[in-house]
């Protein structure tokens, strides 16, 4: 569909991006591409879509910022990659990762698609007024995730034990299809008031992010939280 394709921006994105493109065959170094696309930081889009001429396709990879970053143009489309990606890697680590596409015109989406797919990405339409949901979801998934991993590592220090340790844990909890086990699963209230003793022993400022995220856990089951959140529950 195109052989032509500018990539601005050589960060962590782009240059997975770049690198894949020209594994594909593509030509990045053409003075005149047929589609250009900006991998550069959210705030620096709308000024770096102004300066590129008008004509050909235009892509964003963000998947926060709307489709009206990139006016004047109108052949556009929204092409966010649903990893995170590193400079230590190649082009690797796009494959097997989903993609948001977000269109205005059934051809944009269609250009969208392609280039997704021609990069190795797993493709879907979204909502151009649905971003904030899906990046927020995104963002609980990736960076929170990172919160929750140097939280837990926290306690395990506190109690002599390497937060590395960690690590196989938390991979095979996502081989396993983020089966839950545990003693909330189980129903074993008692062991959840040790834990919370034990945060509030080690790192108080911890306890407010278990009983919330005991909370949600609990409400999954649908079953009643013995005031983990609220009032006074399990050694609470």
């Amino acid at each position: 569909m195109i052989e032509r394709i500018q990539v601005i921006g050589a960060g962590r994105v782009g240059s997975a991006f770049s690198a894949r493109l020209r594994e594909r065959g593509l030509s990045l170094d053409d003075p005149d591409p047929e589609l250009v696309l900006i991998c550069v930081p959210d705030r620096a889009i709308a000024d770096v879509a102004r300066e590129v001429p008008r004509g050909p396709w235009i892509g964003h990879v963000s998947g926060a910022t709307p489709l009206r970053a990139l006016n004047p143009h109108v052949l556009r489309f929204g092409l966010h990659p649903l990893q995170t990606f590193t400079l230590r890697r190649g082009p690797e680590q796009i494959d097997g990762a989903y993609a948001a596409i977000t269109a205005e015109s059934e051809e944009a989406r269609d250009v969208g698609l392609w280039l997704a797919r021609t990069l190795g990405l797993h493709p879907f339409v979204l909502d151009d007024d649905r971003r904030g949901a899906y990046h927020a979801g995104a963002a609980i998934a990736s960076n929170y995730l990172v919160t929750l991993r140097r939280a837990a590592g926290l306690l395990l220090e506190s109690a002599g034990a390497p937060p590395e340790a960690l690590d196989p844990l938390m991979r095979r909890t996502i081989e396993n299809e983020f089966e839950l086990t545990g003693p909330i699963e189980r129903g074993d209230w008692e062991t959840v008031g040790m834990h919370l003793d034990a945060i509030r022993t080690r790192h108080p400022e911890l306890e407010d992010l278990y009983r919330v995220l005991a909370d949600l856990t609990t409400r999954q089951l649908d079953r009643p939280d013995y005031g983990l959140t609220h009032g006074s529950g399990v050694r609470a």
